[in-house]
Parts: structure tokens; C-alpha cells; sequence
């Protein structure tokens, strides 16, 4: 059950690689489409490499991408676990690991991301949020947490062969999937059941020279600006908004 948990050390550095390899059984990431195929030069072919990655990092002489987004991203390859050695210790993410948190390392998930996994041996799933980097193992896809691999029924075998499915990050009880290419996003300032409540924000963060409106999503009155047609364009504004309402945050609504 070696880990490979790397602390800030591991972050990132330049150069890419291809994100199927000897340790990776299959990856499916939903991307656009491209106008017309053409043989490429080793030069472009390396170039091409790096469109997917928001960065890059470095492990033992090996460089990791970060891909810019989890969007349609499913993996199938072979789980493992790490528990009382790592427990207490800072992740990648800065937070601490706790083993008995529903918790995961992923090579090149943005963190944060929360993922299903299926145990493809006996049908068991659960939800972890990828919060640090690894395994560094080859063969391996996906550190669990002691509990996620109690859960799964992992820990008695050490390893187990699993799909994963990317939900995206957790926004206001519900997962929003990350598309940095486009999409409708709002940064949300409030959500509530009744209108009248929603209708008394937005009129509030309007007299303070905000341009907020109000939608319907997820079952809530949201009070929100936007949308952006890209995630980064909506991470500009969150960012802008921030400064003044700490609370803000990003949803998609497609």
C-alpha cells in the first residue's frame, strides 16, 4: 500500500505528458472537436501535448499534467490505499490528510475535484474529493483514503481495479462540472426558496452598483452575475467580487 503522496514539493514545473501510460488501463476526456486531422511533426505533436494541461508537475524525473478541467473525464485502472503513516501530514491542496475522511490522490485531476468510484469487483461505490497527488506507483490510478477503501472493500486485498467518473467540484449541495472551454457560468451571491427573499438581495446588491439578476436553478432562486462563457472569464469576476463579498462562488447551469 506504498503511497504516493508527495506534500508541496510536488507542484509544478514545465514540460507534459501523454495522459495514457503504463499505469493508466484506460482515460476518456470529453474535448471539442477538431476541424480536420493531419500527420504531425514530433514537434507539434509534443506542442499538442500541452493543450489539455492547466499545468505541469514534476515526481522522480517524471512530468505529470494538470488538466485544465474534469469534465467527462472517466478513467478504468487499479486503486490503493494509504492510512496511519500519512495521517496528519499536509496534501498537495494544503489540507491535512485525514484518514478517515472521504479523501483521494489523483495524479492529474485539478484538486478539489470530487469523484464516483466503483469498485468493478464487487459493485461498491462512494464519493471522495481528490485532494492530493499519486500514486506515483506504476499500475495505479487512484489513492484512497482508509475510508473510502474500507467503504469499497479495498483494505483487506490492498488494491482493487475501478472506474472512475469526475462529478466536478462541490457547489451549494450539488456538483458542478468544470469546463474551461465554454458553458453558462454565474458567480452565485445568494439562493433561496421563496423569490421575494431572492428579489430583496439582488435589489440590494444593485443599489451597491452590482449586476445581479436572479435564476432558477437546482430547485433555488439564485441571485447571481453573469453568465461567463468561459470558467476562466468567471473566475476574473468571482475573483473581483471576492474582494468585497467573501461568500461568492462559481456555478454552472447548462
Amino acid at each position: 500500500m506504498k503511497r504516493g503522496l508527495l506534500l508541496f514539493v510536488l507542484f509544478y514545473f514545465s514540460g507534459c505528458v501523454s495522459l495514457v501510460g503504463p499505469d493508466t488501463y484506460s482515460v476518456k476526456v470529453k474535448t471539442a472537436p477538431t476541424q480536420k486531422k493531419k500527420v504531425l511533426s514530433d514537434k507539434e505533436l509534443k506542442a499538442n501535448r500541452k493543450i489539455g494541461c492547466k499545468s505541469t508537475y514534476k515526481v522522480w524525473g517524471k512530468e505529470y499534467c494538470v488538466l485544465k478541467h474534469s469534465y467527462g473525464f472517466e478513467e478504468v485502472g487499479i486503486a490503493s490505499w494509504y492510512g496511519p503513516k500519512f495521517h496528519g501530514k499536509k496534501t498537495a491542496s494544503g489540507e491535512i490528510y485525514n484518514m478517515y475522511e472521504m479523501t483521494a490522490a489523483h495524479k492529474s485531476l485539478p484538486l478539489g475535484t470530487y469523484v464516483k468510484v466503483i469498485n468493478l469487483e464487487n459493485g461498491k461505490s462512494v464519493v471522495v474529493k481528490v485532494n492530493d497527488r499519486g500514486p506515483f506507483v506504476p499500475g495505479r490510478i487512484i489513492d484512497l483514503s482508509y475510508a473510502a477503501a474500507k467503504k469499497l472493500g479495498v483494505v483487506a486485498k490492498g488494491t482493487a481495479k475501478v472506474k472512475i467518473v469526475a462529478l466536478g467540484r462541490k457547489e451549494d449541495g450539488h456538483y458542478a462540472p468544470e469546463n474551461y472551454e465554454k458553458g453558462s457560468f454565474y458567480i452565485q451571491l445568494g439562493a433561496f426558496e421563496k423569490f421575494e427573499n431572492a428579489e430583496k438581495l439582488r435589489d440590494k446588491f444593485i443599489r451597491n452598483g452590482v449586476k445581479a439578476k436572479i435564476i432558477q436553478a437546482f430547485g433555488l432562486f439564485r441571485v447571481v452575475v453573469g453568465p461567463q462563457l468561459t470558467y476562466v472569464k468567471a473566475m476574473e469576476e468571482r475573483d473581483k467580487l471576492k474582494r468585497i463579498y467573501p461568500d461568492v462562488f462559481i456555478i454552472r447551469v447548462n
